[in-house]
């Protein structure tokens, strides 16, 4: 569900926004327009029983919203203050910063296997994505900011569905509300400042409303198949799973917009897929791992209580006996 709708969004958004589309560059109002429609459809599922609202405190809901649209921010400004070959390592760096925080935050272990695939799936999408890289000042406090931002909101996700036993749409129907308000709010003055243009001078057009609607549609599922890995994986394994939408849309550019596709291109998707394959690899044979350490334990405990019980059971048996044998005399 995340690659399709991922991949799929991309692409009706290059049609909305490119110029040889529909000319929408209001990226941050129309992120404004998917969490708007998120929130309904959350609000539909909580009023007619298919979902259930649980109580999570209203500071923590807006504490990552704050910080969820601090990384959406983030990363608009950093793709336009930067080259696009400086914006793809930026996105790159995300995983060993994910890591990192997850072993700073939740003192979070990961073996040498998957350490290993990460960094091919990086080196991978490096030689695939990387081109032209130029550093600026304020391009490069843009991407720390976003990079930052994008790695605590997704290991928050996971956080606040453990911490409050709360599913992935529930938690999602709560923090959309929040979020789909400040960004129409603020949304617009964002996008008029990184490209000089208010979005109430835009002429709407049929096809653009197609589209928007279209947009929203498949962020809907995005959001919450988002929410649904991270809560069932991990912050990493999204970012992994991220890049594989990367290559996804490489390919499709190439087949439905005429892009390049060099043979560059080509080894670098060959290489992050074999990085991926070699990452869902290393983190089963560290489950597998986990597992036959924890069981060996619990069982020695469970023989330890079992013979404790039975000896107890034949002291009060034998003094039962002795007191049966002791009444008949």
């Amino acid at each position: 569900m995340n690659v399709v709708s991922s991949v799929g969004i991309i692409m009706a958004n290059k049609q909305l926004m490119s110029s040889n589309g529909y000319s929408f560059s209001f990226a941050t109002t129309l992120t404004g327009f998917h969490f708007a429609v998120t929130a309904l459809v959350g609000l539909v599922s909580n009023a007619t029983g298919l979902s259930a609202s649980k109580h999570v405190p209203f500071w923590e809901l807006f504490w990552f919203s704050l910080v969820a649209n601090t990384s959406i921010a983030g990363m608009n400004f950093s793709l336009m203050l930067n080259s696009v070959g400086f914006y793809q390592i930026s996105k790159l760096s995300m995983i060993p910063v994910v890591c990192v925080m997850e072993w700073l935050l939740h003192n979070k272990q990961y073996s040498k296997e998957v350490k290993v695939s990460v960094l091919v799936v990086v080196i991978g999408v490096g030689v695939c994505t990387v081109t032209d890289v130029k550093v600026n000042a304020k391009g490069f406090i843009c991407a720390c900011i976003a990079v930052l931002s994008t790695s605590f909101q997704q290991i928050t996700i996971g956080s606040l569905q453990k911490k409050y036993s709360i599913g992935s749409f529930e938690l999602l129907s709560r923090t959309a509300p929040i979020q789909a308000v400040s960004l129409l709010v603020l949304g617009p003055f964002v996008d008029y400042f990184l490209n000089g243009k208010f979005i109430a001078n835009y002429k709407m057009s049929s096809g653009a409303i197609l589209f928007i609607i279209l947009s929203c549609s498949l962020a809907v599922f995005c959001n919450v198949s988002q929410y649904l890995c991270i809560g069932r994986f991990s912050a990493v394994s999204f970012q992994v799973l991220g890049h594989m939408k990367t290559v996804c849309v490489l390919t499709l550019g190439w087949l439905l917009f005429d892009s390049e596709l060099t043979f560059k291109n080509i080894m670098g998707m060959i290489i992050a897929v074999l990085g991926m394959v070699v990452y869902s690899w290393a983190v089963e044979a560290e489950k597998s791992s986990n597992g036959s350490k924890t069981v060996p334990h619990i069982k020695n405990s469970l023989t330890e209580e079992e013979i404790r019980l039975l000896k107890e059971g034949v002291d009060t048996n034998s003094v039962k006996d002795v007191q049966l044998v002791e009444s008949k005399v």
